[in-house]
């Protein structure tokens, strides 16, 4: 069974227990209140580049959103223990459709970087498009072979494959081929 993690109530949740209003979160992160608003309310859950803007507003990291409990030791993540996906979306519909991540340390409390598995199934449908935040990723192909867009050039990785970038140049990820692929991807945000 698959679980979904909550992310827009926990920004509520964290926004409220610092007294901040939706209105100086919104005027603090850049995003319209109408967009904070659908955020909190799960109805769109954000993308990478929204939520690093949250996290920043509510000075908190990335991975607070994530963070299931206060675990200061190794997180050690078994193959037979499914992590939770979590599925990130922008205000277009289809932007980020074809993701699902699903989170490899979650329980690990003042981590700096974020790693997930992300399953990939092909843009072509809906096209896709670049989104860009602060930053650096570190891509590894488990299975078939993606393409990146980064700023005007496109690079083709393969499995057994890896690219590592600075995130604040817009990007796309996404399976090639109109094929599906499995990625290791590491996110790192400057707090």
């Amino acid at each position: 069974m698959e679980n979904k993690i909550s992310v827009g109530s926990r920004v509520k949740s964290i926004r409220e227990s610092k007294n901040i209003t939706a209105e100086q979160m919104a005027e603090r992160s850049g995003l319209s209140l109408e967009q904070l608003v659908r955020i909190e309310s799960n109805v769109n859950l954000p993308s990478l580049a929204p939520l690093i803007k949250i996290a920043r507003a509510l000075g908190v990291r990335l991975g607070t959103f994530l963070d299931d409990d206060g675990n200061l030791g190794p997180v050690i993540c078994r193959k037979e223990e499914q992590p939770e996906s979590i599925s990130f979306s922008s205000e277009t519909a289809n932007s980020h459709n074809n993701l699902t991540f699903f989170a490899l340390a979650q329980s690990k409390t003042g981590r700096h970087m974020e790693p997930f598995l992300i399953d990939i199934d092909s843009a072509s449908r809906n096209g896709y498009q670049l989104s860009s935040h602060e930053g650096e990723e570190f891509l590894y192909v488990l299975e078939g072979t993606i393409e990146i867009t980064y700023g005007k050039n496109k690079f083709v990785i393969s499995k057994g494959e890896s690219i590592y970038y600075d995130s604040i140049v817009e990007h796309n990820v996404h399976a090639a081929n109109e094929s599906k692929a499995k990625i290791l991807a590491v996110v790192y945000t400057p707090f």
